[in-house]
């Protein structure tokens, strides 16, 4: 069962249409369902979707420049304030998915980020996310660096919120 997709890398926009990821997320990653990620009932538990949208997550800030986690002085001080996910369709052992996801918006010190996963063109599992950029004591919120404001509005068309 050969997707011919690569797994856990990018894909490009030809790729990620070719999957039936539609518009408007430009960034995604294929994947394997593997056996310790199934529950009793046979599909894939609902914890490792959670999993799958923080792999995700760190791959699109690396891809966007937005730190590369190389160090501690790489690390964005990011705190997940809230996340909601929504379940449309089971995923079994070996099914090939991709996940795909964007910044939809964001404020001064926040970002909401939208993630979708695919199986053969259909939407299987909706997620939100509220990510919140901290100073190092992770007590004080940071500001969003411009560049980044850029990078989400341009690669992602996302809105600033009020």
């Amino acid at each position: 069962m050969n997707s011919g997709l690569p797994f856990l890398v990018p894909l490009d926009l030809d790729a990620l249409r070719g999957a039936g990821v539609p518009e408007p997320f430009s960034f995604g990653y294929a994947d394997r369902v593997r056996f310790q990620e199934i529950d009793v009932l046979d599909h894939v538990n609902n914890t490792r979707y959670l999993s799958w949208f923080e792999t995700f997550r760190l791959s699109y800030l690396r891809a966007y420049g937005l730190g590369d986690y190389a160090s501690e002085t790489a690390r964005p001080g990011l705190v997940l304030k809230g996340v909601s996910v929504d379940y449309h369709r089971p995923l079994h052992l070996e099914d090939v998915y991709v996940v795909a996801g964007r910044t939809k918006a964001y404020r001064n010190t926040s970002f909401t980020m939208e993630y979708t996963v695919w199986r053969d063109g259909l939407l299987c599992a909706t997620s939100e996310a509220v990510l919140v950029l901290m100073e190092p004591d992770y007590k004080t919120k940071r500001a969003l660096p411009e560049t980044w404001q850029t990078s989400f509005t341009e690669r992602d068309g996302a809105t600033r919120a009020g």
